[in-house]
């Protein structure tokens, strides 16, 4: 009998692949009670394949994997929703193509659904090792960490990098809006949250592990992208905008790097009791802050975005849910 569902959105993930399967084949939850839904989502590279040549593997080994395909809707979210609908248990469990889960994560993850109030269970995101300057200024700032999203001052969320969902939620509130492409893990759990009694409980050793950016392309593109999702969810939820700095703040922050923080971080770096990330906090502070107002700046949810697809039981009846 499945009692789990893992379901995992991929685009051109050739290189992620190796190391996310050998995570998946190394859970210590039994294997005979999961199955893996590995969902392509219109991969320019051979990531389909693979996923195919995967499954054999898999069921060589006694395990369950599912290549899907979801090739219309370019979004996590319609993926996500592609393996919802396939899956064949009640608890469903997601985590991310560029993920690493640890051995016990489903194990530890699926605990609190013992208890019949569970909807919603959170695991924490922990960094990969990394020597690279980028990737330890996000580790020192716990950038992934679900510690913050589950503190959010507007209500309580997880991020779908390491998140389980109970089915009947689904059937209560609707999918994943299929066409947002940021902010929806967000949205899900908000409407579940608010609009049931279901209840969310965070996992802390439910750990799966996750590479910070590494370039300053990827930092800014990811913070812009969170600029873009706190416009979605304004939008959508009527959450508050972040704060947009301005130039006046910026200048004197750089101002009060160059003349006190600096100075002192080199010489605590001279002495050893600091590292060479720690000379450049505020600068990296301040690219990811102006990176995040940018996105906020710019986005406008579509029309489309609006969308909550319909539960499958519920989609030959029911038209799409709107706020």
């Amino acid at each position: 009998m499945l009692n789990a569902s893992v379901i995992i959105p991929i685009y051109n993930g050739i290189e992620d692949l190796p190391d996310l399967l050998a995570c998946l084949k190394a859970q210590t939850y039994p294997g005979s009670q999961v199955e893996y839904l590995l969902v392509d989502n219109n991969s320019t590279d051979h990531t389909f394949d693979q996923l195919q040549a995967a499954s054999q593997d898999f069921a060589q080994q006694g395990l369950t994997l599912r290549p899907l395909q979801e090739p219309k809707i370019q979004s996590s979210y319609a993926a996500r929703n592609k393996g919802i609908c396939a899956a064949q248990s009640e608890l469903l469990a997601f985590t991310d193509a560029d993920c690493r889960p640890q051995p016990t994560w489903l194990e530890n993850l699926l605990k609190p659904f013992s208890q019949a109030n569970i909807g919603l269970a959170v695991g924490e995101i922990l960094a990969l090792p990394s020597e690279n300057l980028l990737e330890q200024y996000a580790e020192r700032k716990d950038t992934l960490s679900q510690k913050h999203t589950l503190n959010h001052s507007f209500c309580p969320y997880g991020q779908t990098a390491n998140l389980a969902i109970r089915k009947q939620a689904l059937r209560d509130v609707g999918l994943f809006r299929p066409y947002l492409t940021t902010g929806g893990d967000a949205d899900i759990c908000w409407r579940i949250l608010r609009e049931t009694d279901w209840q969310l409980e965070f996992v802390e050793d439910a750990v799966v592990r996750h590479r910070h950016r590494a370039s300053l392309v990827e930092l800014r593109s990811q913070w812009r992208r969170y600029g873009r999702s706190n416009r979605y969810l304004h939008d959508l939820h009527g959450v508050a905008l972040g704060t947009e700095i301005n130039p006046q703040k910026t200048v004197y922050r750089l101002s009060r790097w160059l003349l006190k923080e600096l100075p002192i971080a080199t010489l605590k770096l001279v002495v050893g009791k600091a590292k060479t990330v720690d000379l450049m906090n505020t600068p990296l502070d301040l690219i990811t802050f102006h990176a995040r107002s940018r996105g906020q700046q710019q986005a406008v949810l579509p029309d489309a975005a609006r969308e909550i697809q319909p539960f499958p039981e519920l989609q030959s009846d029911s038209p799409s849910i709107n706020p």
